[in-house]
């Protein structure tokens, strides 16, 4: 069986602006600057959830042109009004042909290899740029590098406590968490029918408990 753990949040935004004023708005905190994914065409920037967790504030970085595919975390899809909102969610895991196999049941994509900054790892990515059960499943990931990137952010006094998966389908979705044995003893994970797909988490913050989502 593989092993996973959660390794980060992904918010969209149509710009990291617009992101970065949205989490603030929720959490009080500005997120720092990430970098750029030049194979996908998008740019982050970060903001540190625990010693290797974090979220990611992602958008399409207009500074460099289209690639020749579909961008990740369906941000293509993404209206230049829409506002910034929890999309999707990555597990970590140190054999992700292993853990691919084992969400065979739930396609979530081929493995690719991408970059940012010195930063290297695999990650699944489907062809059409969706997510995974409208982003209740996870995107998988396995770092190449030895050091995480949230050991190198700055600790705002944020930390993730709390993450809610919603769909129509919960048995599916749970049924896949076991599957990739998903444990996280720090964050309480959970399943909730939902009429669509969703995300909830709770961010204790120096300012109290948050959410997001």
């Amino acid at each position: 069986m593989a092993t996973c753990r959660i390794d980060h949040l992904a918010i969209v935004a149509p710009t990291l602006q617009a992101g970065s004023d949205a989490l603030h708005a929720q959490l009080g905190v500005r997120p720092q600057p990430g970098g750029q994914h030049a194979r996908m065409g998008t740019h982050n920037l970060l903001l540190r959830l625990g010693e290797a967790l974090y979220l990611e504030v992602i958008a399409v970085d207009p500074g460099v042109p289209a690639p020749p595919r579909a961008r990740w975390f369906e941000l293509d899809r993404l209206a230049a009004d829409a506002p910034p909102r929890l999309a999707c969610w990555v597990a970590r895991t140190d054999d992700i042909a292993a853990a691919v196999a084992a969400a065979a049941a739930v396609p979530v994509g081929e493995v690719l290899p991408m970059s940012r900054g010195g930063f290297g790892w695999r990650i699944t990515v489907p062809a059409d740029g969706s997510l995974p059960l409208g982003g209740a499943a996870p995107t998988l990931i396995q770092w190449d590098t030895p050091i995480h990137p949230a050991s190198m952010l700055e600790d705002l006094g944020c930390t993730l406590v709390a993450l809610e998966l919603q769909h129509p389908e919960p048995a599916r979705v749970q049924a896949l968490l076991d599957r990739l044995g998903l444990a996280e003893p720090a964050v309480t994970l959970t399943v909730r029918e939902a009429p669509v797909p969703g995300l909830l988490a709770w961010v204790r913050t120096a300012a109290g408990l948050r959410s997001l989502g």
